[in-house]
């Protein structure tokens, strides 16, 4: 997949999109048919343990997408800009090069509509595919003043159609919404031509997309209301570990298939060694 095939979907089939942080879950996103994996400045929470997004760094971002690319090998992955490594256009070149030098991304992700324009554009003409976000972005929840719902009155709606076609004219190839209500999102995907990628903005996007770890109950602190966790694979592994730790204590663990052996005579051999105590 690449970011024309995203952009190609606009009003097609609908785009399924995960984020994803490392080596195997890339590989299961991949593995599940995802059409576009996102390695999400998320880690900073999922992974890493932040209160929010805000203390993941560059390096930090890097090392994550690098992981993630070489289980990737279907699905677009696209790499989530951090926190302040866009402020100015010159560092959203030095960065997004890097995501796709060293990160070996295929595309860049960064938070905004019209404040990030000449962001988009620069990065776009210098051959670096843009996915744009707006509505809720988690960098600026500061000023937000928590994670919460945008685009709930006539004007702040207003606002986002014009954002979502200034990254459109900026030359964005898909943009994100974010926890805005269904009826706005469904006035900016039909005001642009390139796809809306939904996470809490109802069914009338072009596509979805989620946290890995909401969707498979790996994350503990809260579950938005619209995430749908399909299965509790966190309670499941510290069932799977509590049996494991049952086993080991009581030296069921490990077992004749899980132990390597010598042959009789070499066994026999072995036990006559004479071991002389240490002082």
């Amino acid at each position: 997949m690449t970011a024309p095939d995203i952009q190609s979907r606009k009003d097609g089939e609908k785009i399924c999109c995960m984020t994803a942080y490392d080596y195997s879950s890339g590989m299961i996103a991949d593995a599940a048919g995802m059409d576009l994996v996102l390695v999400g400045d998320s880690l900073g929470m999922v992974v890493l343990g932040h209160e929010d997004t805000l203390s993941v760094t560059m390096d930090e971002m890097i090392h994550h997408v690098r992981a993630t690319s070489r289980g990737v090998k279907r699905a677009l992955l696209v790499a989530d800009m951090p926190f302040m490594s866009y402020s100015t256009v010159e560092m959203a070149l030095e960065n997004g090069g890097r995501f796709l030098s060293e990160g070996r991304a295929k595309a860049v992700k960064l938070e905004g509509g019209e404040n990030v324009v000449p962001q988009i554009e620069a990065l776009v003409a210098a051959g670096i595919p843009v996915m744009a976000h707006i509505g809720l972005t988690p960098q600026h929840v500061a000023r937000f003043g928590g994670f919460k719902a945008q685009g709930k009155t006539l004007e702040a709606a207003k606002a986002l159609v014009e954002d979502a076609r200034a990254v459109e004219a900026a030359g964005a190839f898909c943009v994100v919404l974010e926890a805005i209500p269904v009826e706005v999102a469904e006035l900016i995907t039909k005001a642009v031509d390139i796809p809306t990628i939904g996470i809490g903005a109802g069914n009338v996007t072009d596509g979805q997309i989620l946290v890995y770890h909401d969707v498979l109950g790996l994350f503990d602190r809260f579950t938005p209301k619209f995430v749908r966790t399909y299965v509790q694979h966190g309670k499941e592994a510290v069932q799977a570990l509590e049996m494991y730790g049952k086993d080991v204590r009581s030296t069921r663990f490990p077992g004749d298939k899980n132990t390597f052996y010598l042959s009789d005579e070499m066994a026999e051999q072995v036990r006559k060694i004479k071991i002389k105590k240490k002082k």
